[in-house]
């Protein structure tokens, strides 16, 4: 026993304790940072590198965390927006595909590695921009590209997008669904003249008649 009473087990495992760093439970974390107003620390959480995924906890915590953060309207818009880029994962681009701000939601809309059901939201949105963008993204689907391509309010850029479908974008892909998509696009009333003359000459008979009557 020391002079001041304490048993030298009591004292070892004081000091281990005062060595062993703070460690926030991932539930209080994840709360602290969906509520949190301090701007300065969410932006650090959401540009920080990820760990490395052998390192399967720490990834998996950081990347629940970015959830958090992704869906706290404190967090920075151009962070918002370069998770919206950069991101793969579903939790965290669901969040920010209902964002207040278009520019984020259409960050979510051009990334690539959405899921399809992700995208085809997004050709819904209430933004004509978001809706066009989810529509030029590969993982949409041709039900959502024919939709597209029938709906007078989609943008001349996007219909000239569609119009090229199975032609100079994805050479590969089915014939008579990029058809399809090409010959509605032909038939919509937005239809830039300039995509239309080039619909006149397409290798498709139906789409071609298509954009000449249009033309006549």
């Amino acid at each position: 026993v020391d002079q001041d009473g304490t048993g030298a087990a009591g004292s070892s495992a004081d000091a281990a304790s005062d060595r062993q760093p703070d460690f926030e439970p991932l539930t209080d974390t994840y709360e602290r940072l969906r509520h949190s107003t301090d701007s300065a620390e969410l932006s650090g959480y959401a540009r920080a590198p990820l760990p490395d995924r052998s390192n399967q906890a720490a990834f998996s915590r950081a990347t629940a965390l970015l959830e958090a953060v992704a869906g706290n309207a404190h967090t920075p818009v151009e962070d918002r927006v370069f998770l919206a880029t950069t991101m793969p994962f579903p939790n965290i681009l669901v969040k920010l595909s209902a964002d207040p701000e278009a520019e984020v939601r259409r960050a979510v809309a051009a990334n690539e590695d959405d899921k399809n059901w992700l995208v085809g939201r997004l050709t819904k949105d209430r933004d004509g921009e978001v809706r066009d963008t989810a529509l030029r993204n590969p993982r949409s689907s041709w039900k959502m590209r024919l939709e597209g391509a029938q709906d007078p309010e989609v943008g001349p850029p996007t219909l000239d997008a569609l119009a090229d479908l199975g032609v100079r974008t994805e050479p590969g892909a089915p014939a008579v669904l990029s058809s399809m998509v090409r010959r509605a696009v032909a038939l919509n009333p937005g239809c830039p003249r300039e995509t239309l003359e080039r619909l006149a000459r397409d290798g498709s008979d139906q789409v071609a008649r298509a954009a000449r009557a249009r033309l006549r």
